[in-house]
């Protein structure tokens, strides 16, 4: 059989196409399935065309325990007044506060404008030197040297997502779904003033919302370091309720929900029994 496939009328087919061919001559020397397992046998049952291939992508995990110590940042498009117009909104959140620390709305998506965005955000915020990591996915401003290049002098790190891996950079994802599916976000927007008015709206509640994953404070009170100033007044107002109608409170004293103390984007799994980090 090995003979047959190794001779020059088999070059160019399949094991199959051979099969067929040895019975239309009355012969049988074994079944498709063996001959596949011959030639794997011998390491001759591979690809032979070239395959693109695709670099290992490492998956980001990141850790954040405080406002200003891990941004996201993307851009989405934005209908323009007519058919195949876009404006391209730039937002940097701050993923342990979900506060908007920068965006923009501009006519393209270009390396230049996410630098000048970054930039202004950085000096903004005060932001020290190392600080903090910057998170994106893969597209071409995301990668561009100009922003790597700023990144580089105050020393502060980016990664990046793995391509088509939504779950890596899921808080700017979301963010976004949030501002799409706003009731008065409108199909086309007639200018970019206009959109800019919308952001400007949107992005002002944002800050000022009362969000379910940070037990209901705003982004504004984590950001700025307001949490446990807010979460004593509502301590004593809930102690205050129960001093005046026990009654009303059947299992314990009320307390208001504490936010989250970390936030991850693909935590580290622990390994085994002993709760070791891998």
């Amino acid at each position: 059989m090995l003979a047959e496939l190794h001779g020059e009328r088999c070059i160019d087919r399949a094991p199959t196409a051979m099969y067929a061919a040895l019975l239309d001559e009355g012969r049988f020397l074994c079944s498709v399935r063996t001959m596949y397992r011959l030639l794997a046998a011998t390491g001759e049952l591979r690809e032979r065309r070239d395959q693109l291939r695709h670099p290992a992508y490492t998956k980001p995990e990141l850790l954040a325990t405080r406002p200003n110590e891990l941004w996201s940042w993307d851009i989405t498009k934005l209908l323009g007044p007519a058919k195949w117009t876009y404006f391209y909104l730039y937002v940097l959140l701050d993923m342990f506060s979900r506060y908007v620390v920068g965006w923009m709305l501009a006519h393209r998506e270009s390396a230049a404008l996410a630098k000048k965005l970054i930039e202004q955000s950085l000096r903004k915020h005060a932001i020290r030197p190392g600080q903090p990591t910057l998170h994106a996915d893969r597209g071409p401003a995301m990668t561009s040297k100009p922003v790597a290049l700023l990144l580089s002098d105050p020393g502060i790190s980016m990664t990046h997502s793995r391509p088509h891996v939504r779950n890596d950079n899921p808080f700017s994802e979301a963010h976004f779904k949030t501002l799409k599916y706003r009731l008065e976000f409108p199909h086309r927007f007639g200018c970019i003033e206009d959109g800019r008015s919308f952001c400007h709206g949107f992005f002002d509640w944002n800050n000022k919302h009362y969000h379910s994953g940070l037990a209901l404070l705003t982004p504004r009170i984590v950001h700025f370091g307001d949490t446990a100033a807010v979460l004593a007044q509502r301590r004593a107002i809930l102690c205050a309720a129960y001093d005046r109608n026990p009654e009303r409170f059947v299992h314990r004293l009320p307390q208001p929900a504490e936010p989250p103390k970390t936030l991850w984007i693909n935590p580290t799994k622990p390994v085994g029994g002993n709760g070791e980090l891998q």
